[in-house]
């Protein structure tokens, strides 16, 4: 049984065809790396699996099973999507790292989000700190965190390297990697040469068309 599969999917927004019967199937613990023009539809198709949006045509199977008839809180807890530009909410750090505590009605552990802080080189300090007083590559290394203190099976990052320093991107490149040797499925979309470069297996998408 394929992990994650798309069968022909197609997308549509005001009569335009942003994806084009893409067929696709990721193995288990597979580093997949999307690249291709901008505008060519990759962002979209990270959110159509990410279940932000929907499919014109086709379908996509988790598990063997339409996506669609997972429950949604759930669906999204085994499938995590990172956004390029980093969405953080409430007053400070502890206010994010809480929350994938709160959804799944368990007690936050300070201890286990410390630890994770530490991955990202974020001192302690970090977890009462006030997010308007974070910079921008501190803002995705928090966000990031917050979607693997409870590993997803799936981990879809959109350009999440897009203008950190390099020391930043050295950062979340390690903590990718970590991730990865855990057995977390990893797609990420990107328009860095050296990511592509790296690429264990790499996909383009062009013109709403999906090369490989």
């Amino acid at each position: 049984m394929t992990f994650l599969e798309l069968d022909s999917i197609s997308y549509q927004n005001d009569q335009r065809t942003i994806l084009d019967q893409i067929t696709l199937s990721v193995k288990q613990g597979a580093f997949l790396t999307i690249t291709g023009p901008s505008g060519g539809g990759k962002s979209t198709l990270l959110r159509l699996i990410a279940s932000l949006l929907t499919p014109t045509s086709g379908e996509i199977l988790f598990h063997g099973k339409a996506q669609q008839s997972y429950e949604y809180t759930e669906y999204r807890q085994q499938v995590s999507y990172c956004f390029q530009q980093p969405s953080l909410f409430g007053e400070t750090v502890l206010d994010n790292l809480t929350l994938p505590y709160t959804i799944r009605d368990l007690t936050p552990d300070q201890t286990q989000m410390l630890e994770h802080l530490q991955m990202v080189d974020l001192p302690k300090e970090y977890l009462t700190k006030n997010i308007s007083e974070l910079s921008g590559g501190e803002r995705q290394r928090v966000a990031l965190i917050r979607n693997i203190l409870f590993l997803p099976q799936i981990l879809l990052l959109d350009e999440v390297t897009t203008g950190l320093d390099e020391q930043t991107k050295t950062v979340i490149h390690r903590l990718i990697k970590d991730i990865q040797q855990k057995d977390c499925t990893i797609l990420q979309v990107t328009h860095d040469e050296s990511e592509i470069q790296a690429a264990e297996e790499l996909l383009i998408v062009q013109g709403g068309k999906l090369k490989q």
